[in-house]
């Protein structure tokens, strides 16, 4: 996996980039949206978007927060109850349904293993470091794609071409509005096989126009 640019750099070169493309883009800095992809409380998101620094924690505190903050997300979307979705992890990972319970309530702290297992069952981006990265970490990850929409696209003669920056927006805007409609009643691990589809038909596209 690439490294992640620190927070500050990540936010220095949004700037410029929001900066340079005329206008403020409130959308693609939203806290709560943020806070979804990221397992972080929202006020943590809010502070660390304005350079505040997070409260201390440990790798156990991260883990334990942000598992019970993807499981509890999951219970909300799919309208399931605590025993639903420890049953399916029981099934899923090969674990008892009590030891998933404790752990999708923050209770217990799972091995590597089955922290990767949990990483495929409830399909989250970034492997493990999703659940074990400092919160300016996770931030700066959630934010590349948001970076990546706003950059210039390179054309076949080598130079930058820059579209109007509501075009980005909206290009955008679709994106995300199609996978929160469809996350609506999707389980994580489908939500992230429609977030891949749509990376690779982006990239395709931008390939073929080459």
């Amino acid at each position: 996996m690439a490294p992640v640019p620190p927070l500050p750099v990540t936010l220095k070169d949004l700037q410029a980039l929001i900066r340079e493309r005329g206008a403020a883009c409130p959308e693609l800095l939203d806290p709560k949206e943020l806070a979804v992809r990221t397992a972080l409380p929202e006020e943590t998101v809010r502070s660390l978007l304005h350079g505040g620094e997070p409260e201390a924690d440990s790798g156990n505190d991260r883990v334990r927060a942000r598992i019970k903050a993807v499981a509890d997300a999951h219970l909300a979307r799919a309208g399931q109850r605590m025993s639903d979705l420890a049953g399916s992890i029981s099934r899923h990972l090969g674990v008892s349904a009590v030891w998933a319970r404790k752990v999708c309530s923050g209770e217990k702290v799972p091995s590597v293993e089955l922290l990767h297992g949990l990483v495929g069952f409830f399909g989250v981006e970034g492997d493990e470091a999703f659940f074990t990265a400092p919160a300016p970490e996770a931030l700066s990850r959630a934010l590349q794609p948001v970076l990546a929409a706003l950059r210039p696209r390179q054309s076949g003669t080598a130079h930058a071409v820059t579209a109007p920056l509501e075009e980005v927006l909206a290009g955008y805007g679709d994106i995300r509005g199609v996978a929160l409609r469809q996350a609506h009643g999707l389980p994580p691990e489908r939500w992230n096989v429609l977030t891949a589809t749509l990376k690779a038909l982006l990239e395709l596209d931008d390939e073929d126009s080459q």
